[in-house]
């Protein structure tokens, strides 16, 4: 059989169904215990060894990568629903209140995704993710800066990295709603456009 015929061959079932179980069982884990929780314990779960574990995901990231794509889901429905609001200065709140949402998902995952967006590095699962989120997200700003609502100086990474810190900050538990708010303020008031500046 040629590498063509055998890229176009689906996957075998029981293939698929581990793949499934790995996933299933790395987001609880990840839910419950956070990004750093043990590999070996996630495919125990699964019903399988650590070999077929990585086998599917060589590295944490490649599996954290497949399980925030499941996850990916809420936050393209959160984007369907800003599209539809007709003001670009309440679009950006909004697009950087679910991304901030999408960021703390787990505990822990404001430092993986940080170093991928750091790094760069091709071969890291999460630098795709990381590039789409930026992205995504100076798109926004820059319907915002059309008009007149944002900096011009201000970019995409700068509010992407603002939003990784209100999770990160979220994840330690150590400060409330209104702290939270605040915060959200302040990032707020440096990306806003302010008369003289620029």
């Amino acid at each position: 059989m040629s590498a063509k015929e055998q890229q176009g061959r689906k996957p075998r079932a029981d293939v698929q169904r581990n793949r499934e179980a790995l996933l299933e069982a790395a987001q609880r884990h990840f839910l419950q215990y956070g990004v750093g929780t043990s590999l070996e314990a996630v495919a125990k779960e699964a019903g399988v060894g650590p070999g077929t574990l990585y086998r599917h995901f060589p590295t944490r990231e490649a599996l954290l990568a497949a399980v925030l794509q499941t996850r990916s889901e809420e936050l393209a429905a959160s984007q369907a629903d800003i599209e539809q609001v007709g003001d670009a200065a309440q679009a950006l709140e909004q697009w950087l209140r679910a991304l901030e949402e999408y960021l703390s998902a787990f505990s822990g995952l404001p430092e993986p995704l940080m170093a991928a967006a750091r790094e760069l590095d091709p071969d890291n699962p999460l630098t795709v993710s990381c590039g789409t989120l930026t992205t995504t997200t100076d798109a926004y700003l820059r319907a915002a800066q059309l008009a007149g609502y944002a900096r011009a100086s201000v970019r995409g990474f700068d509010l992407f990295l603002a939003a990784v810190s209100v999770a990160w900050i979220k994840g330690t538990g150590y400060t409330d709603g209104e702290s939270l708010d605040r915060l959200r303020a302040l990032f707020e008031s440096g990306y806003r456009e302010r008369a003289g500046q620029v």
